[in-house]
């Protein structure tokens, strides 16, 4: 597939959701299909280039660490295949290997964040206030120092368009209850340590990443939508990590850069992106992908 897939139509079922990269169809009380496109986005625009086999990859990753991290907790997973629920050769053709069916969950209304380095919005409130979202660290820390321990940042959860905003501890407490609070908060720093142990024996560091959750109908907690992704997370390659310096990332970066470099106001709608940049960027999620799953990108 040398075209970006940006816009699915499965006119079999009814599409109840379209975030940033994500469609998502209605199947039954119990499931949705969860289709990863190509589109991109940055600073919470979605932007008119897609980036090929970006949706493909993102599903693969996320599989790949669903399987790796499924003794910390159930995730959103239901073994059904695709191709079952969507029967039409063309809404099939869509599909590939970037669709899976998934049990439908209440999400909580926070992103969980966990750092274990410190940098981005992060190293910024911390040379001004020592501080990391309220956090206090150790002084004399540099932009890139790995954390003393992994934290638990939380932040609000945007509409698509929107920024998300960091909130305190007490803040997603007030929000989705003190005891739910503080499961969310040691089940993300479990995911966060066990994926970045693994993620080190083969030349990545995971600098920080973004769970989601949701409740079943027994109120079991489940991570769910993507995990550790260069989507969610920050990967750096281990072997050009320096304190001080923010390395290089396995992510959008490229095209962030690039954004910056035009001026653009970041709002919508954003401007068409280079084709060397689309394709640099597309070549950095796939070597994170490999490295990580240690196999090559599934495509159907």
């Amino acid at each position: 597939m040398n075209k970006p897939l940006l816009q699915t139509s499965i006119q079999s079922l009814k599409r109840i959701h379209q975030g940033k990269v994500r469609d998502i169809y209605d199947i039954d009380a119990n499931t949705m299909l969860l289709v990863s496109t190509d589109r991109l986005s940055a600073f919470d625009v979605i932007l008119p280039t897609g980036i090929v086999n970006k949706g493909a990859m993102l599903t693969q990753m996320a599989n790949f660490w669903f399987e790796k991290l499924k003794d910390i907790v159930p995730n959103h997973l239901t073994g059904i295949n695709p191709n079952s629920v969507v029967t039409n050769p063309a809404e099939q053709a869509q599909l590939g290997s970037r669709a899976v069916v998934v049990k439908k969950l209440k999400a909580l209304p926070i992103e969980a964040i966990v750092r274990g380095y410190l940098v981005g919005s992060g190293w910024k409130e911390y040379k001004t206030k020592g501080t990391v979202c309220g956090i206090q660290l150790p002084t004399g820390l540099q932009e890139a120092s790995k954390l003393p321990s992994p934290i638990f940042t939380p932040s609000s959860k945007a509409a698509v368009g929107e920024h998300d905003e960091n909130i305190s501890l007490q803040q997603c407490a007030d929000l989705i209850g003190q005891d739910m609070a503080a499961q969310v908060a040691n089940v993300a720093i479990a995911l966060y340590q066990k994926a970045a142990e693994y993620a080190l024996t083969r030349g990545i560091i995971i600098a920080d990443t973004k769970f989601e959750f949701g409740l079943d109908a027994h109120g079991v907690l489940h991570v769910m939508d993507e995990v550790l992704t260069p989507d969610s997370s920050r990967f750096w390659p281990s072997d050009s990590y320096v304190v001080g310096k923010n390395p290089p990332s396995y992510d959008k970066q490229f095209v962030r850069d690039w954004l910056e470099s035009t001026g653009w106001n970041k709002t919508a709608p954003a401007p068409e992106l280079p084709v060397d940049v689309a394709e640099k960027t597309s070549e950095k999620y796939m070597e994170a992908f490999e490295r990580l799953t240690g196999h090559a990108l599934r495509l159907e």
